[in-house]
């Protein structure tokens, strides 16, 4: 008999069987569903929307009058402060004041950075660097008159450093360094003196005449039209009108020639020499030192070391810095509190109409009135 065909009982017929594999598990049964019964109204209740609204309108109003309220007591226009060189280190300062471009604001930048100076204690000396044609009489008499009350106040040093050009009413702020000696310098190629006054005056009416406009302004008296470029005037009125303008010129010139005696020892008694001087000529950087109108021939960084001496200060234990016109950030710009900042460049119809007056200028130019206003500078 076959072994294999043996009969191996019970216990191998079960072991013979399939055995079913256990059940899978099925997907987890869903969280409990949560009920939220929202409340009418909002946070607020029923009129949660106005009092948000209302809320926003309160909010931007006394933004509103808080920016007003600093807007009112603060300058026009911030200014920062820039090292320049020296030591960064240093607590005492020398400060640069610049006076760039035609003086036509005794209120402006040059202003701030005069008022900036007079209340930082820790600058010692002061480099008024002057780049400019000059300006108009007042402007230029009100820069020197705070220039000088700075440093009497304050009691520190001024020296004057000379850029390409310091003419005419530029020449007259450098002479709030009254009797200091050694305290104007000029670099080797500026231009300085026109020591004089001009007002610009055209005469268009008979070219107006050849076009067959005539002015007919009604005026209350002869001379309101005083220096009118239309009016037809005869040869008597003519005289009369250049007579008046002449004499307006004669006494500022005068005064003119006060600050320079003021201001050059030199020549406070020498007639001859500062009639010499007083012709409205130009000069180059060793004319004016052969004429004394400047001291000598120096850069920036000489004028720097001429005012740490005068200030009893170690140049190499001082920090230099210069001012420069604050830029808005954009919060500042949202809120409006330097919306005067970016003003130039701008064609301004106020200043063009105050240009027609007749006006007194310590300028070296003959055309002061368009090319030298920033205002009117239309071009890119």
């Amino acid at each position: 008999m076959d072994p294999s065909s043996k009969d191996e009982g019970p216990s191998s017929y079960v072991n013979a069987q399939r055995v079913p594999e256990p059940a899978r598990p099925g997907p987890p049964p869903p969280p409990p569903q949560k009920i939220v019964i929202e409340q009418p109204g909002g946070m607020f209740g029923r009129y949660g929307k106005f009092l948000w609204i209302a809320l926003v309108v309160s909010i931007v109003a006394n933004v509103g009058q808080r920016v007003a309220y600093q807007d009112y007591f603060a300058p026009s226009e911030k200014i920062n402060e820039r090292f320049l060189s020296g030591s960064k280190r240093a607590s005492d300062k020398i400060a640069v004041i610049r006076v760039e471009g035609a003086i036509l604001d005794g209120e402006g930048f040059v202003k701030r950075q005069i008022d900036t100076v007079r209340d930082d204690e820790s600058v010692k000396a002061v480099v008024l660097r002057i780049d400019s044609p000059g300006g108009t009489v007042t402007a230029s008499d009100y820069l020197y008159h705070y220039v000088t009350e700075m440093t009497a106040d304050r009691e520190i040093p001024l020296v004057v450093s000379m850029g390409s050009l310091c003419a005419s009413g530029g020449y007259y702020v450098a002479m709030a360094v009254g009797d200091q000696d050694d305290a104007i310098l000029a670099e080797p190629t500026s231009w300085t003196g026109s020591i004089g006054v001009i007002i610009p005056h055209f005469d268009v009416s008979e070219l107006l005449a050849r076009w067959d406009i005539k002015d007919d302004s009604i005026a209350s008296g002869p001379l309101k039209q005083l220096g009118s470029p239309t009016q037809m005037l005869s040869p008597e009125q003519r005289a009369r009108e250049r007579e008046i303008l002449q004499t307006l010129v004669n006494e500022t010139f005068e005064r003119f020639k006060e600050i320079v005696r003021a201001g050059r020892p030199a020549l406070r008694d020498n007639a001859d020499q500062l009639a010499a001087v007083s012709t409205g000529q130009i000069f180059t950087a060793d004319q004016a030192l052969e004429n004394g109108l400047v001291d000598r021939i120096g850069f920036l960084d000489d004028a720097v070391g001429r005012a740490a001496e005068l200030a009893g200060l170690d140049q190499d234990d001082v920090r230099v810095v210069k001012y420069t016109r604050h830029v808005p950030g954009i919060m500042e710009a949202l809120t409006g509190t330097e919306a005067r900042v970016g003003s130039w460049g701008r064609f301004d119809v106020k200043r063009l109409m105050e240009l027609t007056a007749p006006r007194a200028y310590y300028l070296s130019t003959w055309l002061p009135a368009v090319l030298s206003a920033p205002e009117l500078n239309v071009l890119p």
